[in-house]
């Protein structure tokens, strides 16, 4: 019996890339609403009072709208930390299930799973690749799902535009920024949903071929 293909070695991966789905889910919604909550602040225009931040450590009391983009701003942000926490959480099972399957080392070590996210320059390209190892592994003979690059770009353009998922503006400069221009706003609120969906579907391809693999050695392991 071989050793790295022994079916205990490897973990079933459809009930956490369920799990991952449904949190993708709820972090798209909460980004649309965002998104909504930007567009109507638009409409409404500044309030005569000027934005919420006066400067020099003034603020001015929010309107009950603004109100409202604070918590709709809170419970997206809260739904992508449970976002990410599951994904990584996915992602550390089936780059498990890939080194035993593969039955060799893999070119990104077990810290690139955290690390690949922060380190700069790196963030560029090392998730997208452990992503792409995890499906040679799984399904060598197959090509890379489009739903990878798609969600590799569209999640760059969200996290990277200055005003998706890493800006370091406080909600109020964000409101200041919807009054002011919200197009950006929007663009980068649609690029984060868009890669929300191909995520999910990312994680359904990939789940499935690795589980069909692991189905298939196991009457010939047993």
């Amino acid at each position: 019996m071989n050793g790295d293909m022994d079916p205990p070695a490897l973990s079933p991966v459809r009930g956490v890339s369920r799990c991952v789905v449904v949190a993708l889910a709820v972090a798209g919604a909460a980004w649309t609403a965002r998104g909504i909550w930007q567009i109507r602040l638009a409409v409404a225009g500044r309030p005569v009072s000027g934005p919420p931040d006066q400067g020099d450590g003034r603020h001015r009391p929010l309107t009950t709208l603004e109100n409202a983009y604070h918590l709709v701003s809170t419970c997206g942000d809260l739904a992508t930390v449970l976002c990410a926490i599951a994904f990584l959480a996915w992602l550390l099972r089936v780059r498990d299930n890939a080194r035993a399957l593969s039955g060799r080392r893999l070119r990104y070590g077990l810290p690139w799973v955290c690390l690949g996210w922060v380190v700069p320059i790196a963030n560029f390209w090392v998730p997208r690749g452990i992503v792409a190892e995890v499906h040679r592994a799984g399904d060598p003979e197959a090509r890379l799902p489009r739903s990878v690059n798609l969600w590799w770009g569209l999640w760059l353009i969200g996290a990277l535009s200055g005003v998706g998922l890493m800006y370091a503006d406080s909600t109020d400069a964000v409101i200041a920024r919807a009054y002011s221009d919200v197009t950006p706003l929007l663009v980068a609120d649609a690029a984060v949903v868009g890669a929300a969906l191909a995520c999910a579907l990312m994680v359904r391809a990939l789940t499935g071929a690795q589980q069909r693999r692991i189905e298939a050695l196991r009457p010939v392991s047993e």
